[in-house]
């Protein structure tokens, strides 16, 4: 059993397009909430794009839901780079640590006075070498972190922390007593994915498509706003007849259609991050799938998805203290801020 790490922390999750912040009392069950609109342009791809217009939004969001000064934040994009380790069978977390830092000086594409490193020790594992000590490494570019520092100093906040979304997305969504491997997926401003063992992330990639770029497509076909983009294909969704939908039947056949596309997309960037996966030396089986993210709110997408990467996913959505709380439509995009605000969960 892990011990259960409790934080009086906000978990805040900022991707393209909006904002989460929950406070939670165990990363599990949602206490309060607050999901605000980004304008397009102010994150780009999981990274902070301007800095004052986000933290004028935080500073609202949090002012208007008076929710604590102190938080935990999430990142997620295509510059961070995570590793899986082998390290000799050591046991001392410093020991540990100063093996992690050497090795990452072969493993990260970038100069290491230009990152910001962090690891997770899986534990001891048997290897043809003999026995190791199974680390993952994760590394961020600093420019990135300083960026996203910066917004939330603007908003008047102050970082505790700063944590992979996939590990906040496990730790979340991950069912006690199940040491399965399993498939987790955040799709919306942006996708994660991550193999989990239990609590333990084996692996992880964020990917820049989700549901905020399908929006902008259809919106930039359309003419539309991104609020209406998304209400249409919400509307719209995958595998109904169109011809039994209210509506522009232009509108539609064009939503349906970034769909599709959006549906296929997905699906050849999930199966080729789980061939890398299960090509690597000790890859468990997955036995479980689990989605969450906006894109629930699509009827339909998760099946269609599923099939594309043959698994059944599963819906995950973080609980309410207090049901009715929160709009069913924010409650989707929380399950990242509900794991930010937790270190651990139980095993």
């Amino acid at each position: 059993m892990a011990r259960l790490g409790k934080s009086s922390s906000i978990g805040l999750d900022i991707q393209p397009g909006y904002a989460a912040a929950v406070e939670s009392r165990d990363g599990l069950t949602v206490d309060r909430a607050a999901v605000a609109t980004l304008p397009p342009g102010v994150v780009r791809e999981g990274e902070v794009s301007d800095p004052e217009t986000l933290g004028a939004v935080l500073r609202e969001m949090f002012r208007e839901h008076r929710l604590s000064r102190r938080v935990r934040l999430g990142v997620a994009n295509q510059r961070i780079v995570v590793r899986t380790l082998d390290l000799p069978p050591l046991r001392d977390p410093k020991d540990i640590a100063s093996a992690v830092r050497f090795q990452a000086q072969e493993q990260i594409p970038m100069p290491l006075e230009q990152a910001v490193l962090e690891h997770q020790t899986i534990g001891p594992v048997e290897t043809p070498a003999g026995p190791r000590t199974r680390v993952v490494l994760v590394a961020a570019r600093r420019d990135m972190i300083d960026g996203l520092l910066a917004a939330v100093r603007r908003a008047g906040l102050r970082a505790e922390g700063i944590d992979l979304s996939a590990f906040a997305m496990i730790r979340a969504l991950h069912r006690p007593g199940d040491s399965a491997a399993t498939l987790y997926m955040s799709v919306g401003g942006v996708t994660n994915i991550a193999v989990a063992g239990g609590v333990t992330c084996l692996f992880t990639r964020a990917i820049a498509h989700g549901t905020e770029t399908m929006a902008a497509e259809l919106a930039e076909r359309r003419g539309l706003t991104l609020e209406h983009a998304h209400g249409w294909l919400v509307h719209t969704g995958l595998g109904g007849d169109l011809e039994e939908l209210d509506g522009d039947p232009v509108i539609l056949t064009e939503a349906r259609s970034v769909l599709e596309d959006g549906r296929r997309r997905l699906g050849d960037e999930v199966r080729n991050s789980l061939d890398f996966y299960r090509a690597q030396e000790g890859a468990e089986q997955i036995e479980r799938a689990v989605l969450t993210g906006p894109v629930l709110a699509i009827p339909g997408f998760a099946e269609e998805l599923g099939e594309e990467i043959g698994l059944t996913l599963e819906p995950g959505v973080v609980a309410e203290a207090r049901p009715g709380g929160v709009p069913e439509g924010d409650r989707r995009r929380l399950a990242v801020a509900a794991g930010l605000t937790v270190t651990e969960v139980a095993a």
